[in-house]
């Protein structure tokens, strides 16, 4: 057992500088560039490869790790997680570099099972990096199909960063996910650019999942309702549908954070007797439940 604790490092590079003692101790740490760096952990022949950026890593439960390596180790699996220091889209050459040589060695080939996942940016940098590992599962939350101007003019949340190359390899992540065994793409209907995101990404083996009326980013509902590691086991191990899906999504009726945004939204849209019913749940599940006396054995 390690006793590298990420946890209390009081600062993104410190952070950074433990996950690299982290990775001598269970794998490796390389640096990719000024802006990424990629985390190894060893498993058995179970892979997931998962991007995400330093501050939702330091931000993923009381160990500070990424999600990916949790998920991982909890199960026993082999773990790359691939780290954002800045925004970037993980589009800087060095991240292409590092998977085109992963491709070059047959890193993917050595797995029975690979998952890539990620959310937002991260779910572009999944989609994209899947074409890497032929017959991998892919699980994206509310992923960017590209930020080309050309292609998606309506894509206005992230203005700086059209200017990054979306053309070059790995560049537009729907057609990336031709290799893949089966794609999952979970996205609110009731967020317009992510809505038009997820259409890019209609193909026969992508199943697009809606999310709706999650009433807050998709990757941070899912987060506050604990659905994103379930997620990510169902469709590592190959057991994820739609129709799984929807089950764990029915879990948010018992979720107060929910409700109180499901009442806000009753509340603006004018509708008194819903926005009476959705309270009175909230409130329900806020109020905490008796406690039955403990019958004493009679002497």
């Amino acid at each position: 057992m390690t006793d590298i604790d990420l946890s209390t490092a009081r600062t993104d590079a410190e952070w950074l500088a433990r996950l690299d003692e982290l990775g001598d101790e269970l794998g490796a740490f390389t640096p990719l560039g000024a802006h990424h760096a990629a985390f190894y952990a060893d498993g058995d022949d179970t892979l997931v490869v998962s991007f995400e950026t330093v501050a939702e890593c330091r931000a993923t439960g009381p160990e500070h790790k990424p999600l990916g390596l949790l998920v991982a180790q909890a199960n026993g699996w082999s773990n790359l997680s691939v780290i954002a220091r800045a925004p970037r889209w993980f589009r800087d050459t060095e991240v292409l570099d590092f998977f085109d040589a992963q491709i070059d060695e047959g890193f993917f080939e050595s797995f029975k099972r690979v998952l890539f996942y990620g959310a937002g940016m991260s779910g572009y940098a999944a989609c994209a990096f899947s074409l890497t590992a032929p017959g991998a599962t892919v699980l994206a939350i509310a992923p960017h199909a590209t930020l080309d101007p050309k292609i998606a003019p309506w894509e206005r949340r992230f203005k700086w960063a059209r200017r990054l190359d979306f053309r070059s390899r790995f560049g537009f992540a729907p057609d990336m996910l031709d290799g893949s065994r089966n794609a999952f793409v979970l996205y609110d209907p009731s967020q317009r650019a992510d809505s038009m995101h997820a259409t890019l990404f209609r193909r026969p083996f992508v199943h697009l999942l809606r999310t709706p009326r999650l009433y807050a980013p998709t990757q941070e509902a899912l987060a506050r309702m604990d659905l994103l590691a379930p997620m990510i086991e169902l469709a590592a191990t190959g057991h994820l549908n739609g129709q799984k899906a929807a089950a764990l999504l029915r879990t948010r009726q018992t979720d107060q954070g929910y409700l109180h945004a499901l009442t806000r939204k009753m509340a603006r849209s004018g509708r008194p007797t819903l926005t009476a019913i959705a309270a009175r749940h909230a409130l329900a599940l806020a109020r905490p439940k008796a406690k039955h006396k403990q019958a004493e054995p009679v002497a």
